[in-house]
């Protein structure tokens, strides 16, 4: 008898609920309480004096590249930039000691979100081996400490699919929209830019992006109707769209530069076949 279980998809993930989709009542929910899992304050300037801003795009993009490689669920990276800047918010914290709290928050958020979670081990491989799993272990213990065990923090992709089945647009559309929104949240969880703009501007502002850049939208209407999902200003919807769309464009140009210092044989048109981390090619502004 052959008793070889042969799934085609283990990591297969449910369907999203329509009772919770469909009501008014968790958007509202989410809007209500998503200030509350802001960092506190803008800690370069009050709290932390031995990393800057540099510092935390450094690890975020480490961070990225990881999630990437491991397949890891969209809501995992934001999440666990979630944790690194609440806890940088309020814990002074030497700089040699930043990449062990990105591969904590990564721990923490894979196993909030993950049907199978990284491992500690595997953390510490993609750290070079410069911390142990027990060193890990245990710096796990001060943030869940720091952030008083509230892990469930409320993210930008919490309202994208809120915000998508209120747009009038085809559904193999709003497949694409997804994708790039997607991209636009990762890359605003890299720039401390946005560590202080309420999840639900982020998410709208990236919507908004990721249609515009597809020509999908139809002028003022569509930024409105945006607006009034998630009861933001228009003005500072449009000016938070702006921004993301500078920060992919500034993306593009840094992944080209590196590319270039690395390959410089290649032309440009060869360089922008290769692939980055975040797809951010897959976008056409």
């Amino acid at each position: 008898m052959e008793l070889l279980c042969c799934e085609v998809d283990p990591m297969r993930r449910a369907l999203p609920d329509p009772n919770l989709l469909y009501d008014d009542r968790v958007l509202h929910n989410l809007l209500t309480i998503e200030e509350r899992y802001l960092p506190q304050c803008s800690y370069f300037k009050c709290v932390q004096k031995d990393i800057q801003p540099f510092m935390r795009r450094m690890v975020a993009t480490w961070m990225l590249e990881v999630c990437e490689e491991q397949k890891c669920e969209e809501e995992v990276f934001p999440l666990a930039m979630n944790y690194l800047d609440r806890f940088l918010a309020v814990v002074p914290t030497r700089k040699c000691h930043l990449q062990l709290l990105g591969a904590v928050c990564m721990f923490l958020a894979s196993k909030l979100k993950e049907t199978i979670p990284l491992t500690a081990e595997k953390l510490c491989i993609y750290t070079d081996n410069s911390i142990k799993p027990q060193e890990l272990l245990e710096w796990e213990l001060v943030v869940l400490g720091k952030l008083k065990w509230n892990l469930a923090a409320v993210t930008p992709h919490d309202f994208i699919e809120h915000i998508l089945r209120k747009v009038p647009l085809p559904k193999d559309k709003l497949l694409l929209i997804r994708k790039h929104a997607q991209t636009f949240i990762a890359l605003c969880a890299t720039d401390f830019n946005f560590a202080m703009y309420p999840p639900s501007m982020i998410a709208t502002g990236s919507v908004g992006a990721a249609i515009c850049g597809l020509q999908l939208d139809d002028g003022d209407s569509l930024t409105d109707l945006l607006a009034k999902i998630t009861n933001t200003d228009v003005d500072c919807l449009k000016a938070c769209q702006e921004q993301i769309e500078a920060v992919l464009v500034n993306s593009l140009q840094q992944v080209r530069q590196q590319q270039q210092q690395s390959n410089p044989s290649k032309t440009v048109d060869e360089l922008d076949q290769a692939s980055t981390p975040t797809d951010v090619r897959d976008i056409n502004l």
